[in-house]
């Protein structure tokens, strides 16, 4: 780590030797688009060479070169392209307003790049995915986000099921979810990316191991950053889908804008249903004629699932007070049956969890806040969320629906219960931007968390009700230089984190560990860390990254969900030294032809390590600690573009997680110590080929046919350690198999889509062996005025 910290500070110290030696001169400006709204993200310049920059959020540029005659091109995709020859020798400050295009110009082929590219092009190690193209015929988030490099997603069942994340070997809660920069549980609990409408959305931000301070996040593998959409203009986007196992899925989308008054209008709503009865392949069912169990095939019974957001934006932009300035108010709802527990052995006829959530929150946006080049964005939030598990059935279910009266409810086995969990939910963020120059720049981000645990039971006279608060403070302070025509950029960051706990329960203390900790407590934990990244020219850029992160458990983890999940009020915070190295670069075969790739090694050496661990016999989890635990791998994405036709994605994923605990807690010789972590995938890929044909059938329409492909190597379901090797339980390897037609025309006003997921009708399995639907088929129509 002395020589990585040695080395990252000496290129420091040259670039800062040559940036001084240079004489430069500065042109700057803004720009924006017909209506004056500022464009952020367009791209400004300097032909035949690589120098250039992008406006910042406000639509603002700055761009050094060198004196004399300069050719500048300045593009957007979607926009028409600009090119202007200036010839310089003092500061300049020029503006520029650009005109929409329904057609991409050569010139923004070869200089324009995605919002997403520009992300993956910075310090740190970023997945970045466009959703907009994909809008038409995407389904859920969980599609597109589990098909990109080193993130593996693992679905209990079918829609609405729970799943876990991983980025990079870590998984579940070790990964944080924001949409905007704000925790996407200000929704509610029931809100995730299976069920979050797509049309909102503008892209996705994954970021891997180090996770930039700006999103005040503890997160120990990485976080997931929702961009929504943020133009200023007038549209509707509406969407039905209809799938297999009586599945239906509506979303709709708007914005409103008065042009006198700036006044603008955002509603929302999205809405998803299924009965999810698709057929269980060789569950155990009972032969009355043979009196013994067999394996059979049965559909799912008790597995409805509803959801729906609703969500009304009202604020300004654009005026000399805010840059943007909105109130919000929306309600969710989940009703979900519960068909098993955390293994498919064991089967729920009558249980349910309903989950219901408000929210109201305002953000505020300012740049040149007070002084010019200080930007201010604050936010806050609060969300009364509550839910409810009806376990109130002393029945034993078969997979056949068939089933025998028991002494003891479904889920945990004991009396009968309507119990109800009211977490209320705070978040304050707020986020100082200022930039000194163009070269270096300052934030500070402070966030408020705080969750209330409010537990009681309607029926169960032996359940003690309780309240609990878990709160947590993280501040954030970061410093960002971009030196040698934004050839170079280094962040720096520190990282305070503040956890605060009140426990009020104490049932169940020898399974839940509430006896053994205080009533109260707070605790603090430091992080920090670095990133840098230099790019030689367009084929060839490397990056590095480091940073000692600090994961708080989530309330989840320490105070259950009140369904399949015990509290373990026990729970230590995890900390990790996370490394990242990477390198990426643009390869112009030939014009339109583009060749990209990118390779990343990680090394992840986690402490205190949260881990589901699963009793079989109860059907149950439970969070617990391990004590160490190494994660390293390599991973990789070759993607070919020609024109608007052709795509082709290839990528693969290795992670390595084993376990460093070499001697148990009476001091005997760990089973388990160099095995690695059970339950969960260490090598998987995925492959894609898109084309599309313009002006097939009618002018200004698209036909693009998509197939993806995804493998997963088998992985075991327990310790390596235990028992012999040949008898042990394992998910065997996968092939998933997907292909999607969409059809577009009238300058994509509708749109017709066709989706066969699961093709070949392969078993695929997730978690500890849940199996997902076999191969089924959705339709959508979306409709876009804008």
């Amino acid at each position: 780590m002395k020589v990585f910290v040695h080395v990252f500070f000496l290129l420091v110290c040259l670039s800062q030797l040559n940036l001084t030696a240079q004489n430069k001169i500065t042109l700057s400006g803004k720009v924006t688009d017909q209506q004056g709204t500022p464009l952020s993200l367009v791209t400004i310049a300097v032909e035949n060479t690589t120098f250039g920059t992008y406006t910042d959020d406000s639509g603002r540029y700055s761009l050094q070169v060198s004196p004399g005659k300069h050719t500048f091109v300045v593009s957007s995709l979607g926009y028409q392209t600009i090119k202007i020859s200036l010839d310089l020798h003092h500061n300049k400050t020029l503006d520029f307003q650009l005109e929409e295009s329904s057609v991409n110009l050569n010139s923004v082929e070869v200089y324009g790049k995605s919002n997403t590219q520009k992300v993956k092009e910075g310090a740190l190690t970023v997945n970045a995915v466009d959703i907009k193209p994909l809008v038409n015929s995407l389904n859920n988030l969980n599609t597109m986000v589990n098909r990109t490099t080193g993130i593996k997603i693992r679905e209990e069942g079918g829609v609405g099921s729970d799943f876990e994340l991983s980025i990079n070997g870590m998984s579940g809660n070790s990964v944080r979810y924001f949409i905007d920069g704000m925790p996407l549980s200000t929704k509610g609990s029931g809100i995730n990316l299976a069920n979050l409408p797509v049309n909102i959305i503008d892209r996705i931000e994954i970021y891997k191991g180090v996770v930039p301070a700006n999103l005040g996040a503890d997160a120990l593998g990485g976080a997931i950053n929702i961009i929504t959409n943020q133009e200023k203009k007038n549209y509707l986007d509406a969407s039905y889908g209809i799938g297999s196992f009586h599945t239906h899925k509506i979303d709709i989308n708007g914005q409103f804008v008065d042009p006198k008054t700036d006044l603008v209008f955002r509603p929302t709503i999205g809405v998803n249903y299924s009965k999810n009865d698709y057929t269980m392949k060789g569950v155990e069912v009972w032969d009355e004629d043979n009196r013994k169990y067999v394996l059979a095939n049965r559909k799912r019974f008790h597995d409805d699932y509803f959801s729906l957001l609703g969500q009304l934006e009202i604020g300004f932009v654009n005026k000399s007070w805010t840059d943007a300035f909105f109130i919000s108010a929306s309600y969710s709802k989940v009703d979900k049956e519960l068909q098993t527990g955390s293994i498919q052995s064991k089967v729920y006829g009558m249980a349910e969890r309903q989950t219901d959530a408000w929210n109201v929150s305002g953000r505020y946006l300012k740049h040149d806040f007070l002084i010019k080049d200080l930007q201010l964005n604050a936010s806050v939030s609060h969300t009364w969320d509550q839910s409810l598990t009806i376990d109130t059935a002393f029945r034993k279910y078969n997979w056949d629906g068939t089933y025998i009266e028991s002494p003891r409810n479904e889920i945990t086995g004991r009396d009968r219960s309507l119990r109800h969990y009211k977490r209320p939910l705070t978040i304050v963020r707020t986020n100082i931007d200022y930039r000194l120059n163009d070269h270096h720049s300052f934030n500070l981000n402070y966030l408020l968390n705080r969750t209330g645990n409010d537990r009681y039971d309607e029926i169960d006279t032996e359940f003690e009700p309780s309240n609990d608060v878990l709160a947590k403070h993280i501040l954030g302070l970061s410093y960002n230089q971009f030196f040698f025509e934004g050839k170079m950029d280094n962040t720096f960051f520190f990282k305070d984190y503040i956890n605060h706990l009140e426990i009020g329960q104490q049932d169940l203390s020898w399974i839940t560990g509430s006896d053994g900790v205080p009533a109260s407590s707070t605790k603090n934990h430091i992080g920090y860390g670095l990133g840098s990244r230099y790019s030689f020219w367009e084929k060839l850029a490397l990056k590095i990254s480091f940073e000692h992160s600090v994961r708080l458990p989530l309330s989840r983890e320490l105070l259950g969900n009140g369904t399949t999940i015990y509290p373990n009020i026990k729970l230590k915070p995890e900390s990790s030294n996370n490394y990242n190295v990477g390198t990426y670069g643009s390869i112009r075969l030939a014009p339109s032809h583009l060749l990209y790739y990118e390779a990343n090694g990680f090394y992840r050496n986690v402490d205190n390590y949260i881990h589901a661990v699963i009793s079989e016999s109860e059907g149950m989890m439970q969070y617990e600690n391990v004590s160490s635990v190494k994660i390293k791998g390599i991973e990789g994405e070759v993607r070919y573009t020609w024109s608007d036709h052709l795509q082709a994605i290839v990528n693969c994923s290795y992670q390595d997680a084993r376990d460093q605990k070499k001697y148990k807690s009476d001091g005997k010789p760990s089973i388990s110590y160099k095995n690695k972590v059970p339950n969960r995938p260490w090598l998987f890929s995925n492959a894609e080929l898109n084309y599309t044909l313009s002006d097939l059938f009618k002018k200004n329409s698209k036909l693009r046919l998509s197939y993806n492909y995804q493998y997963v190597h088998w992985f075991f379901l327990t310790w390596e350690g235990y028992g012999a090797l040949d008898s042990k339980s394992k998910i065997p390897t996968q092939h998933l198999h997907t292909a999607t037609v969409s059809y577009s025309w009238a300058k994509e006003r509708y749109n017709l889509s066709f989706e066969c997921n699961n093709l070949f009708d392969s078993n695929i399995y997730d978690n500890y062996m849940l199996q997902k639907p076999g191969r089924s088929f959705f339709c959508k129509f979306r409709l876009f005025i804008n």
